[in-house]
């Protein structure tokens, strides 16, 4: 069986493009290349938009009130719950980036720290809502703080 033969072609005037001629008569892709236009253009991706402020409250929602590996060990919060907890790390995630962030960075560290306290403050309230319910299950109370006239220091009681 012999192997399949293909001829050469030579090179058309159409495969090697010609470079525009300006009305000078010059070479135009040669003059684009001498004075390049510098474009300013500036990017931040911080402060986030509202939009995307939402979406992040939409997916600790989801997170927050869904099986996922976080409610494995620490168990799922109520819907309603999982709302209001969302809207108040959220807004405390972003309060506490905005107070770090500079007026010449592009935003990116600030964003990640966001992103961070958001992970942070999801585990601190699941931890925190696991050990209530945990106290609660087991028929016990948290201490109780009780402040009395004669004492000049709060004593703590065992309830």
């Amino acid at each position: 069986m012999s192997e399949p033969q293909i001829a050469a072609v030579p090179p058309t005037e159409q495969d090697s493009p010609t470079p525009p001629v300006d009305s000078q008569g010059g070479d135009q892709a040669k003059e684009s290349t001498k004075s390049p236009k510098s474009f300013n253009t500036s990017f931040s991706i911080w402060p986030p938009s509202q939009r995307t402020r939402d979406a992040v409250i939409k997916r600790l929602i989801e997170t927050l009130s869904n099986p996922s590996v976080l409610s494995k060990r620490y168990g799922t919060v109520p819907q309603e719950e999982a709302a209001d907890a969302a809207r108040l790390i959220e807004e405390e995630a972003y309060s506490f980036a905005a107070g770090k962030a500079g007026a010449d960075d592009d935003g990116i560290e600030i964003l990640q720290l966001y992103s961070r306290e958001i992970s942070k403050r999801t585990l601190e309230t699941v931890k925190a809502r696991a050990a209530s319910d945990s106290t609660a299950e087991n028929g016990s109370s948290p201490p109780v703080v009780s402040t009395t006239t004669n004492e000049e220091t709060p004593s703590v009681e065992e309830s």
